[in-house]
C-alpha cells in the first residue's frame, strides 16, 4: 500500500478511536430520534410497536455514545463499545428489516399495540411521548426522495452496521 493510502487509513482509524466519532454517532442518534418524534407530533403519523422498538435501538446507541464521549479513550474500552454499537446497529437493522417486511407484506407481519416489556424496563410508562405504541404496524411514511421510512432506516441501519463493524476492525489493529 502506498503512503498516501496508510496515511488515509491512517486517518479513518485515528477518527474511529476518537471522542469525535463518538460524538458524531451521538448527534446522528439524536438527530433520528427528532425525525422520529417529527413525524409523529407534527406529521401526524403514530409510532407502531416496531417503530418504538426501533426508537430503543436508537436510544441504545445514542447513550452509548454519549458515555463513550465521557469515558477516558483506552483501547480496550473503545473495543468493547465498537462491539456494543454493533450489537445496537445489528438490533437496528433486524427491527428495521422487519419493519420493511411488515411494510411489504413479506413474512409474518404480526405486530401488537403494547410493548410488553418487564415493569422494570417500563419505558412506554416511564416516557410515554416517546415510547408509547399509538397503532399497529402497517405502512410507514413518505420520506424525501420518494422513499418511505421503513426504507430509508433499511439503508442507513444497513450503513450503520458496516461502519460499525469498520470502526471494530480498525480500532483492534491500532496499536495501543
Amino acid at each position: 500500500m502506498n503512503t498516501s493510502a496508510t496515511s488515509i487509513w491512517a486517518s479513518i482509524a485515528a477518527f474511529f478511536t476518537s471522542k469525535g466519532y463518538w460524538a458524531a454517532l451521538a448527534v446522528l442518534g439524536i438527530f433520528m430520534e427528532a425525525v422520529a418524534l417529527y413525524y409523529q407530533y407534527v406529521i401526524g403519523d403514530p409510532p407502531c410497536q416496531v417503530c418504538i422498538h426501533t426508537r430503543i435501538w436508537v436510544a441504545a446507541f445514542t447513550l452509548l455514545a454519549i458515555v463513550m464521549c465521557v469515558l477516558p479513550a483506552r483501547k480496550w474500552l473503545n473495543v468493547n463499545g465498537h462491539v456494543l454499537a454493533i450489537v445496537c446497529m445489528a438490533g437496528l437493522w433486524e427491527r428495521c428489516k422487519f419493519l420493511w417486511d411488515v411494510e411489504n407484506r413479506r413474512g409474518d407481519g404480526t405486530c401488537e399495540i403494547f410493548l410488553n416489556f418487564p415493569d422494570w424496563f417500563a419505558l412506554d410508562a416511564w416516557f410515554p411521548a416517546m415510547f408509547e405504541v399509538k397503532t399497529l404496524c402497517g405502512f410507514t411514511p413518505m420520506m424525501p426522495l420518494g422513499i418511505t421510512m421503513a426504507e430509508m432506516l433499511v439503508a442507513a441501519s444497513s450503513v450503520l452496521v458496516v461502519i460499525s463493524v469498520l470502526a471494530l476492525g480498525l480500532v483492534i489493529r491500532k496499536p495501543a
